[in-house]
């Protein structure tokens, strides 16, 4: 396993692991309009642009992109593992790897967990701060955890 700096011509593999997860573990979770939000947001220009900012990598497994991860100053964007990869470390491997990379400059480290992560964070040390609420057509709502953990100790 191995977490390097996503490149350009890993877009269409990094569009895939997105779209595979959202669509394959969203459901259990969301409402369809909660599902079709996150496909549309997670378009290819969306990854170009993450790619571009240098903060988005990918992990390679087996010469295979099973995942990816990104973040905007101590902010995590996103983590996403192809479902038939999850419950292997895959994406706490990335999250090591993000955090790694946020402490050399904060000391706090943020995101907004879907509900299908919010264990996975809780387990890593993260605690909910707030709570957000997107408003999506047919007032459906976008319901997720703001997070944040110490990652270094005074």
């Amino acid at each position: 396993m191995k977490y390097v700096t996503a490149t350009f011509d890993m877009v269409n593999a990094i569009y895939n692991v997105l779209y595979t997860t959202i669509k394959t573990v969203y459901p259990k979770y969301y409402p369809k309009e909660v599902v079709d939000f996150f496909c549309q947001h997670h378009n290819k220009e969306h990854i170009l642009n993450g790619i571009a900012s240098e903060n988005m990598g990918v992990l390679v497994y087996d010469g295979v992109i099973v995942g990816t991860g990104c973040y905007d100053g101590n902010h995590i964007t996103g983590i996403y593992v192809l479902p038939s990869y999850q419950k292997q470390g895959c994406g706490s491997y990335i999250m090591n790897c993000l955090e790694t990379k946020i402490s050399k400059k904060h000391d706090v480290a943020v995101l907004d967990a879907s509900l299908s992560a919010v264990h996975l964070y809780e387990h890593r040390g993260y605690k909910t701060v707030g709570h957000g609420i997107y408003e999506l057509e047919n007032d459906v709502k976008l319901v997720y955890e703001i997070m944040e953990k110490k990652l270094r100790i005074d």
